[in-house]
């Protein structure tokens, strides 16, 4: 028998926000973590002397205020600050789009009066639906498995309740409408400048391998505002320090209630014996049992790689040949001598504190995913731009920034069967001249660069394809479905097996929400046995 209550294979943020909860419990616990640092992809890392950023996840507004309150991040050293504007859209004619409070419904106005006039509507239909979907988060969705009558009727009055609320809230239509239409048919029905439709519509391909008018991204938008930051919902911020300020007060969260992090420890098997979960096998060979086995990797290496084949129940095994991961994204981190200075706007301001989206239009957009599927990469590249050291100085050298690019769209996989190691700096010099077209003298500005393609972001961080949600959020991949009918409630089919990553409901992004919902079912199971 193992003096272990519970392993959690990977110390990322949901890793880290399970052990934690655990701890709290006071379960026994012990983290596994492949690399050398925690965090998994919500790091901060040095990638040129004297200069320091957010190595992949880049910007904070889905983490859960009751993570950050329940785990006392903030006495931990967490410390988060708003945008001093939300977002900056530079035009190629030299107009601008700036979004934040205070300001939006005027800067509308210069383009279209109609428009600005409308906003407030919108942002009351889509916060009535966020409002709701905010409020599901932190616990599981409906568990459809096939089971007995009884158990069937629960799940489905469960469904019922949250319809009802929906319709309380008067947002049972526009939940239904975000679920089934493209971000791209929504926007077009509310709004008739390019600008705006271009800012909201951003949110709909982040990490999202398709078109804004491809059906189901809309709620891909939808899951990109149902977060919070400093009590501000849909604001987006920056944690001092990078977003390994997040995962560094999350390991001390977790030290403090008696949990182990054992780093450079890589997981090669989950051991099951007689049809349960019994322990890990690391990379060295050595054996470690617990009670609980609870993975914080993308569901298709848990049931493909680290599971023995024969214990993978059949369904299960058909599920992850289906399963649809791959966000096809490419993210740089850059090092500046100085700050860009935009065609649009050449002064500093507000805007470079914001995020900085170089995509004029849903056409625009439309077009980069065209390109992608037909030649591997978008050849007018969508680019959101942070400049993270607008606020916090401790990134970068006194006078010099460090920016964060996050591009797409970039295929996955080539189906030539060429390399992305042959294709990176291409696309890499593609991503700063394209920068360099919206704020000349950029690419003159760059001191150094890190590049990382999909392939990169697999390698490094266990992204599968480089997928920044651990698999896509298709209809048929959310809620009860992710990520599988019947285990939606982060139980595994293999008894004493979790699954605490993306890959489980609501699905990526920074939101400590799988983790969180994850820890307090093991919770449940652990302390009642």
């Amino acid at each position: 028998m193992s003096d272990l209550d519970a392993i959690i294979i990977g110390a990322g943020h949901n890793g880290l926000t399970c052990a934690a909860y655990l701890g709290m419990a006071g379960l026994r616990t012990r983290v596994f973590e492949r690399r050398g640092i925690v965090g998994g992809a919500c790091v901060t890392e040095e990638f040129h002397p004297g200069f320091r950023n957010s190595t992949a996840a880049y910007t904070v507004g889905l983490l859960q205020a009751r993570v950050i309150r329940d785990l006392e991040l903030h006495e931990h050293g967490l410390r988060i600050v708003l945008r001093r504007a939300q977002n900056f859209l530079p035009l190629p004619d030299g107009r601008y789009l700036l979004t934040g409070e205070g300001r939006t419904e005027s800067e509308i106005a210069k383009f279209s009066a109609r428009d600005a006039a409308r906003y407030s509507a919108y942002q009351a239909e889509i916060g009535r639906v966020a409002g709701v979907l905010r409020s599901l988060v932190l616990r599981p969705p409906p568990n459809f498995a096939l089971g007995s009558l009884r158990d069937a009727a629960r799940e489905l009055g469960r469904l019922a309740a949250i319809g009802k609320r929906l319709w309380q809230a008067d947002g049972l239509n526009a939940a239904f409408q975000l679920f089934r239409k493209s971000a791209g048919d929504m926007l077009d029905h509310w709004f008739e400048s390019d600008p705006i439709k271009a800012v909201l519509g951003f949110d709909a391909v982040v990490g999202n391998l398709a078109s804004p008018y491809t059906p189901g991204s809309a709620y891909v938008l939808l899951h990109h505002v149902f977060g919070e930051t400093n009590g501000k919902p849909g604001a987006w911020g920056h944690a001092i320090g990078g977003m390994g300020g997040i995962t560094q007060a999350m390991a001390c969260a977790a030290g403090r209630h008696g949990v182990r992090i054992d780093l450079r420890a890589a997981v090669r098997e989950v051991i099951v014996e007689r049809g349960r979960a019994t322990g890990v096998v690391l990379g060295d060979g050595t054996p470690v049992r617990a009670r609980a086995i609870i993975a914080n990797v993308d569901p298709q290496q848990l049931f493909q790689r680290l599971l023995p084949r024969e214990a993978v129940p059949p369904a299960m095994a058909a599920r992850m040949k289906r399963w649809k991961a791959g966000s096809g994204t490419f993210r740089m981190n850059v090092a500046l001598s100085k700050l860009p200075a935009f065609s649009a706007l050449p002064a500093a301001g507000d805007h470079l504190t914001a995020g900085i989206i170089l995509a004029p239009s849903l056409a625009y957009m439309d077009q980069a995913y065209r390109d992608c599927v037909s030649s591997g990469w978008s050849r007018a590249p969508i680019i959101e731009m942070v400049i993270p050291s607008t606020l916090d100085d401790s990134l970068a050298p006194p006078g010099a920034h460090v920016a964060s690019l996050f591009c797409q769209h970039v295929t996955p996989q080539f189906p030539d069967g060429s390399s992305w190691d042959e294709h990176r700096e291409t696309v890499a010099d593609l991503m700063i001249d394209s920068v360099d077209a919206y704020a000349p003298g950029f690419k003159a500005s760059v001191i150094a660069r890190q590049s990382l393609s999909p392939l990169d972001l697999a390698r490094i961080f266990g992204l599968p394809n480089g997928d920044i949600f651990h698999g896509a959020l298709t209809l048929d991949q959310l809620f009860s479905a992710r990520p599988m009918l019947g285990y939606a409630d982060y139980r595994m089919p293999i008894p004493g097996l979790y699954l605490c990553g993306s890959g489980a409901h609501p699905g990526g992004g920074v939101t400590a929400a799988p983790g969180y919902n994850a820890a307090q079912a093991a919770i449940a199971d652990l302390v009642k046995s």
